[in-house]
């Protein structure tokens, strides 16, 4: 019986590995850089190479091992084929396919951000739930969607893109994704920032935010010392960020909202100013979705790629 899972979240900068046994429970974790050179031509050899050398380290059989799970940042088919994962330099490549190929060991693929949510629902913030959306507050804002304990992928891989969901008519300027709107331009840290900006420029109150570097954690701070500048930009952001969670939960109704990312950094604050406008604008049936933290940070994605395994086993 095969007793190990490499968990593997590959990132632009790094590549984040993790080898547990099958209860879930980290025996090793390391890191190796992402060569995106080439068009990332190395990415996946050197991730093999690397689980290789471990198992060789470990004095592993490779009928010991169950599986390897990837998380990889873009859109991801049901048979493990990446399409355009820009950050990596990739075009559509098959990932699934390349791993085994280079292993010999059953591979499992999924988008980043719901392999993470995956791993929040297994060992994280959203243990005891089987129906979740994660939510990653961010430089932009990712999703990923868990019903009935299954990733909901979508029928092209993109399923779970809530921060593009379209939530202010009026708004000039662009998003990355070339729409103008998005739910990412006010809540993610770099969307507050662009909130912060427009208020202090509209108000002349007294602020501590006209005397530092104006960045998503300042604002909270702010927001918790009083500030009632601060306070009006964390309200505008509930607002509109409330409001997207309304238009969420009132399809899928969810059990719970988990909120990771650098943002979330912030804490329970965030929800004092998210819940009211959420208990504003969602369908009464779906009230009942619970706000929680994320708790397993950047290993969400190690733990969640181990969980893909896991799940096909």
């Amino acid at each position: 019986m095969s007793k190990y899972i490499f968990g593997v979240d590959v990132g632009g900068t790094s590549v984040k590995m993790g080898l547990f046994d099958i209860t879930g429970m980290v025996i090793d974790k390391w890191e190796i850089p992402t060569r995106t050179e080439n068009g990332g031509e190395r990415i996946l050899p050197d991730i093999a190479e690397s689980i290789n050398e471990k198992i060789a380290e470990k004095q592993y059989l490779k009928e010991d091992i169950a599986g390897i799970g990837l998380a990889v940042p873009g859109p991801v088919t049901g048979n493990g084929v990446v399409n355009n994962a820009v950050n990596l330099g990739w075009g559509i490549t098959p990932v699934k396919e390349t791993m085994e190929r280079l292993c010999g060991i059953p591979a499992e693929v999924g988008n980043d951000a719901n392999v993470a949510a995956l791993g929040e629902m297994w060992k994280g913030g959203g243990q005891g739930h089987t129906s979740l959306v994660l939510v990653t507050l961010g430089t932009g804002v990712g999703g990923g969607v868990i019903i009935d304990g299954r990733l909901v992928t979508g029928a092209d891989g993109a399923g779970g893109e809530i921060g593009h969901m379209h939530v202010m008519d009026d708004e000039e300027e662009a998003c990355n994704c070339g729409c103008k709107g998005c739910l990412e331009q006010y809540g993610s840290a770099t969307g507050i920032v662009r909130l912060a900006k427009r208020t202090l420029t509209r108000t002349e109150k007294p602020s501590v935010l006209r005397e530092t570097d104006v960045t998503a954690k300042a604002v909270f701070d702010a927001v918790k010392d009083g500030d009632r500048v601060a306070e009006d930009i964390a309200k505008e952001f509930g607002e509109i960020l409330g409001k997207g969670f309304a238009m969420i939960a009132s399809v899928l109704n969810p059990e719970a909202f988990v909120i990771g990312g650098g943002v979330s950094k912030a804490g329970e604050v965030l929800f004092d100013y998210i819940r009211p406008a959420f208990e504003k604008y969602v369908f009464p049936g779906a009230k009942g979705a619970k706000f929680v933290l994320a708790t397993l940070g950047n290993d969400a994605g190690i733990y969640g790629s181990a969980k893909l395994v896991l799940d096909k086993n």
